[in-house]
């Protein structure tokens, strides 16, 4: 990923204020917007904090909701539009949160890597989405993570 560590600097689409180019490409945590209510709601109700964790294929990084939050409300992160094609052929637009790993807490490191296996889904239309599937490997959690989590 060619933005990886890459400083913050001001950005003219932020206002000024720190981030990196809308191209950038790095490990960030995705949120999408549609699941932000929801979420909020839900750690409201129940008292109990949340973390997202984003999985990458050598390393994992992890955020707090509240933090999410605030990114947003203060005009760090703005909202990308993602086109999603369903398995059916439907494709739906939505608006996501990339959150750079600057923001992020490291959650773990891969100590044994997966294996990559390709796989496909075929839609009733014939149309073939190709991916990829992580199987095995193997992830140590970072002490921050496990500070983190212990005072939670």
């Amino acid at each position: 990923m060619p933005n990886y560590n890459t400083p913050l600097k001001a950005q003219k689409r932020l206002g000024g204020k720190m981030g990196l180019a809308k191209s950038a490409v790095l490990p960030t945590v995705i949120i999408k917007e549609e699941d932000r209510i929801p979420l909020n709601k839900w750690q409201n109700e129940n008292k109990i904090p949340i973390h997202v964790w984003h999985v990458f294929f050598d390393r994992a990084y992890g955020l707090s909701f509240n933090e999410a939050q605030r990114l947003v409300n203060e005009g760090l992160i703005l909202p990308t539009e993602q086109v999603f094609q369903a398995p059916g052929g439907a494709t739906t637009k939505k608006a996501i949160y990339k959150y750079y790993h600057h923001y992020a807490y490291p959650l773990g490191i891969a100590i044994e890597k997966p294996r990559l296996i390709p796989d496909y889904i075929e839609d009733k239309n014939g149309h073939i989405l190709p991916y990829v599937k992580f199987d095995g490997g193997s992830l140590k959690i970072a002490d921050e993570a496990i500070k983190i989590l212990s005072k939670l």
